[in-house]
């Protein structure tokens, strides 16, 4: 960012960061009323610099959710997840004793996608009274700590995306190869670049992640394996992470081309509802 950042001395809101480099939380603000051009360019600019907001005490209706949203970019229509009734930009994420959590892998969401998400907005309708936190990973923090013999083999390399994990689900639901096929069709593996330069910061980030990347183009199976797995490995350090406690009507605005995130998946037999809408990114360079 530039030295015209936004700080928790500039902000018109209150502003507390979590830890030196991710995470922000943001008070004054009531999400259900529309912005004014000078409070989003401000929200946007704390997005920028802390890689992902959160906001408490927003009891919103999902209207008010997804006009929040728009604010900042058209929402796409996930193909795979269960949407909310009536609402199909609005994905519901329901574990409870009989639904598991699985979001518990480190990832930035639908990168299998040409363009993927600019930001996720997640809101918290039902949390556990301990656990199911979210975590999240600077990208920025994890490549600047590689070592300068990694950022040589990475800078250039590209990776395949694929959405692998809802494939198998599909067949599991028992749908025909041919529905299968037809989604292999309109999502298509792509190619990443491994180091994503941001499109507005202009920082290098790491851009792959165990739940959708599946190679680096022009390596054997062992080298691209081994140095995925080292590159993966990244978002796991302390240092580069904050840990949100969610409560009911809490809000998580991240930044998908900035940080990677984990659910934390130790609240079974409770019950965790959230729904999220995703804001539809560029094409990633």
């Amino acid at each position: 960012m530039s030295q015209a950042a936004i700080t928790p001395k500039t902000a018109p809101f209150s502003l507390s960061p979590l830890t030196p480099t991710i995470g922000a939380e943001i008070g004054g603000i009531d999400l259900s009323k529309p912005m004014d051009s000078a409070m989003l360019a401000s929200l946007r600019e704390a997005l920028l610099e802390w890689k992902v907001i959160f906001f408490r005490d927003q009891d919103i209706s999902t209207e008010e959710h997804l006009a929040f949203a728009r604010q900042f970019g058209e929402l796409e229509v996930h193909p795979f997840a269960p949407h909310k009734e009536g609402y199909p930009e609005v994905l519901a994420i329901t574990h409870n004793r009989e639904r598991p959590g699985k979001e518990n892998k480190w990832h930035s969401d639908v990168t299998w996608r040409e363009c993927p998400s600019l930001g996720s907005v997640l809101r918290a309708v039902e949390v556990p009274d301990v656990g199911g936190d979210t975590l999240f990973s600077d990208m920025y923090a994890a490549y600047d700590g590689l070592s300068d013999e990694v950022k040589e083999k990475i800078d250039s390399a590209v990776a395949i995306h694929d959405f692998a994990h809802f494939r198998t689900m599909m067949q599991k639901l028992g749908k025909t190869p041919e529905e299968i096929e037809e989604m292999n069709r309109r999502y298509p593996m792509v190619e990443h670049p491994v180091v994503r330069t941001h499109p507005e910061t202009g920082r290098k980030g790491i851009y792959v992640n165990v739940a959708f990347t599946q190679r680096i183009v022009g390596m054997d199976k062992v080298e691209s394996d081994t140095l995925l797995a080292h590159l993966y490995a990244q978002a796991a350090v302390p240092e580069y992470q904050c840990r949100f406690r969610w409560r009911k009507n809490s809000i998580a605005f991240w930044d998908n081309r900035a940080c990677q995130h984990y659910a934390a998946s130790d609240y079974w037999p409770a019950v965790r509802k959230m729904e999220r809408v995703t804001i539809i990114g560029d094409r990633p360079c």
